[in-house]
């Protein structure tokens, strides 16, 4: 089978987007694909919302951080960086369930430091990638990055962003994690979607929350 080309636009404080990413981790393991890893900022989409709860804003105020770091890393390091820093923050954050979502800090902005720092130096990353990420020197291309990711669906969605070959989804949106050949069944028929021009979107109400297990 010819070789399929993915992107995977990210944010790695939604669960629902971790959970797509593992299914996209497991389909790089059945099928011939290329996956480029690339961050969105929730941050970025909800800034200016004052509609919202006043705990998701805290959390967005607190999820800056880790925007930014995934900017420094993609700019420094690159796309395979971004990856292999993706699964093992997200893996603190997500499965280990270490992030206290009701704590509050004094500044927001030092929420994920320390998971941040472990996750650098497991993955082989420079320790001064956090201080670069507690600065504004990326967020140009962090905003760009973003609006690359609403250029392709729209700005009425979330995370995450995949495209697949020439076309992007919002979604898809999983609550359990497929794996082995199911995965690669399931990538299969996303991508098929995706080569048909007319196809826009599937969706139903959600029953379940987030199983990473």
């Amino acid at each position: 089978m010819t070789n399929r080309t993915a992107t995977f636009y990210f944010d790695v404080s939604c669960p629902f987007c971790w959970v797509t990413s593992r299914w996209m981790k497991e389909v790089e393991q059945v099928r011939d694909i290329t996956v480029h890893w690339r961050p969105m900022s929730l941050s970025v989409l909800n800034e200016g919302r004052d509609e919202l709860p006043e705990e998701y804003k805290y959390m967005m105020e607190c999820n800056w951080t880790p925007a930014r770091l995934f900017n420094v890393v993609l700019a420094e390091d690159g796309s395979e960086a971004v990856d292999k820093l993706y699964t093992a923050l997200g893996t603190k954050v997500h499965n280990e369930d270490r992030i206290d979502r009701s704590a509050r800090f004094d500044d927001p902005n030092v929420a994920f430091d320390e998971l941040i720092a472990e996750a650098l130096a497991e993955v082989g990353l420079p320790a001064e990638r956090l201080e670069q990420a507690h600065t504004t020197s990326y967020d140009e291309q962090m905003r760009a990055n973003h609006a690359e990711a609403m250029a392709e669906v729209g700005d009425e969605v979330g995370t995450p962003v995949v495209k697949l070959g020439n076309t992007a989804f919002f979604g898809p949106v999983l609550t359990r994690i497929p794996r082995g050949e199911e995965a690669g069944k399931l990538f299969d028929a996303s991508f098929a979607l995706a080569e048909y021009p007319y196809f826009f979107e599937l969706k139903r109400t959600r029953t379940e929350n987030p199983q990473f297990g």
